[in-house]
């Protein structure tokens, strides 16, 4: 008997500012309803799926700000997406903006929940590699990636956990092109992650690397899938945002490093797979075999430096 799981990517179109958040979890909810009336298992929902991306905007007033983080989740406006999924007993990954006020200080993250189908948060991650940059690029306009502004990086690491008889992990958008990110969750026997992301089409000064942005996501999940054998859900928020093109190649991506199913649009459009989760120990027990294979004793400046670390001249 294999450990068989549907899943699916919940891939949203552009969302504008002036839309309510209630608006955007009705979206939510309607992916969430076509998912189960396909017998999904498990939706994985973008980063920051809450509202627009705002990390593009320069902005000073607290109020402002804190108008796109939730103080607890799930929260007033986004308490029916619980509630329904609980009705119809599909588990979801959602990407949101918290503000932690649990401390003296508060404290704002880039985080995610995987959410079981009892509608209860059943773990937590908060987004490591944060993008971008603090400073204000004036002529830049709203293409900047203010992220590093908005958020503090994730003080959680990288945690797995049991679901669905098979270990599970998170990951947000730019944690995707970090080949740690996978291997930390590897190494603890992972065999789905689910990733939400905004990838920004254009990259002010790199205007070359443009072309290159949709190639880098897939290159990304499905090295980080196959070098670690685990199954990869990739969720995009994308389309013309506010003045800004996002990537959308939603995308669920096998332990081969193969491609199972892909968005072909730029709008709300729900992917889905079954997947099996056994079919994982047929790279984690050959070809990556890491307690046969691997040689940590080679691997210690990954830790022990951040920058890189050149050769004498």
């Amino acid at each position: 008997m294999t450990r068989s799981l549907h899943v699916a990517a919940a891939q949203m179109g552009p969302i504008p500012r002036a839309e309510s958040k209630t608006q955007t979890v009705s979206r939510l909810i309607a992916l969430l309803e076509e998912g189960a009336s396909r017998g999904v298992e498990v939706v994985v929902f973008p980063e920051l799926a809450l509202s627009t991306y705002f990390p593009r905007w320069w902005m000073d007033d607290d109020a402002d700000i804190d108008s796109f983080f939730e103080a607890q989740m799930p929260s007033e406006e986004t308490q029916p997406l619980f509630d329904r999924a609980r009705e119809l007993s599909v588990g979801f990954y959602l990407g949101y903006a918290e503000l932690d006020t649990s401390g003296p200080t508060p404290r704002r993250y880039n985080t995610s929940v995987f959410v079981g189908p009892d509608g209860t948060i059943g773990a937590k991650y908060r987004k490591v590699h944060l993008p971008g940059h603090e400073d204000h690029k004036k002529d830049w306009g709203n293409l900047q990636q203010l992220e590093k502004k908005y958020f503090e990086p994730g003080d959680l690491g990288f945690p797995v956990f049991r679901a669905y008889d098979g270990i599970l992990g998170m990951a947000i958008c730019n944690d995707r092109r970090w080949p740690e990110t996978y291997r930390v969750m590897g190494m603890q026997g992972v065999e789905l992650i689910m990733i939400g992301y905004n990838t920004p089409v254009h990259t002010p000064g790199l205007p070359q690397h443009n072309h290159l942005q949709g190639f880098w996501n897939h290159l990304s999940m499905q090295a980080g899938a196959y070098q670690n054998g685990s199954y990869v859900v990739g969720a995009a928020k994308c389309g013309h945002e506010e003045g800004g093109d996002l990537i959308g190649q939603s995308a669920i991506i096998a332990p081969t490093g193969e491609m199972m199913a892909q968005a072909v649009s730029l709008e709300d459009e729900l992917i889905s797979a079954v997947i099996d989760l056994d079919r994982c120990e047929e790279i984690k027990g050959w070809i990556f075999n890491f307690e046969k294979h691997r040689q940590p004793q080679h691997y210690s400046i990954i830790t022990e430096s951040a920058g890189v670390q050149l050769p004498p001249e």
